[in-house]
């Protein structure tokens, strides 16, 4: 029998951003290979989303919080770990905010709101989890970055600035754990259909929609069943020799 390179069976999983969306997708094709997932998430929906896997017969929990308050997160990580017995294996940094200004007028709280969850929080939940795969001497970290990673889009300058970081962020930590047997992956997701860019779908801004689609080969927009498999390769033994990446999943748009 040919080993199975992405099985996942009992692998311990913390998912940011997974009531919905993209972490809702990632975390879900987690628990179809075998992991058990806490799912962390700011909304109430989070719990809904855990009851809907356990009904599905997953090893599923659910925690909310606000990734802005570092002592929540530390208080609500601790809990997280200790619901998988303390151990994790993966770690998806999924939750992230979207504001959108001109740069000119752009609100220097709302700067702050955006780097504290899109770049701080990131940081500290791999620090967090860090402290544990390193005593374990084993762990897959995959950071949300973004196309905007690369590439500028409009009226977005603190949504872009904090996936710039988390590129460079995921490099270095993977400089530094790749050889104590952490991988450090960044998936940069292109234009999904998901509440982070309702105001720019084909419903609420057409024009904008269309200058998008026509930007990207594959000619649609991305679902979250399309990042489920890159999710489940980073954190499966498939990419035990990947380190630093990041691995655009978009259609085809930083092709062009």
């Amino acid at each position: 029998m040919k080993p199975d390179l992405f099985d996942l069976t009992g692998k311990k999983a913390i998912v940011t951003g997974a009531a919905q969306g993209l972490g809702r997708g990632m975390a879900e094709g987690l628990m179809e290979y075998g992991a058990e997932a806490v799912l962390l998430d700011a909304s109430a929906t989070v719990e809904t989303a855990a009851t809907e896997f356990r009904n599905r017969g997953f090893a599923c929990h659910a925690l909310r919080v606000d990734l802005s308050d570092r002592n929540a997160l530390q208080r609500t990580f601790k809990e997280a770990a200790s619901l998988l017995r303390d151990r994790v294996d993966i770690l998806v940094n999924s939750a992230g905010i979207q504001r959108r200004h001109p740069p000119e007028d752009f609100p220097i709280d709302e700067w702050d709101a955006v780097i504290n969850v899109n770049l701080t929080a990131v940081f500290m939940l791999c620090q967090l989890a860090g402290k544990i795969m390193l005593a374990q001497g084993s762990g897959k970290i995959i950071n949300i970055a973004s196309i905007n990673s690369v590439v500028a889009g409009k009226n977005i300058p603190a949504y872009t600035a904090s996936k710039a970081g988390i590129q460079q962020l995921t490099r270095s930590l993977a400089n530094h754990w790749a050889s104590k047997g952490i991988n450090v992956n960044a998936i940069a997701p292109g234009y999904f259909d998901t509440p982070m860019n309702t105001n720019i779908n084909s419903e609420n801004n057409p024009t904008r929609y269309g200058e998008l689609l026509e930007r990207i080969p594959a000619r649609r927009w991305g679902e979250p069943a399309d990042i489920k498999g890159t999710a489940v390769f980073l954190a499966s033994r498939a990419s035990d020799y990947v380190n630093g990446v990041l691995l655009p999943v978009d259609g085809g748009f930083l092709g062009l």
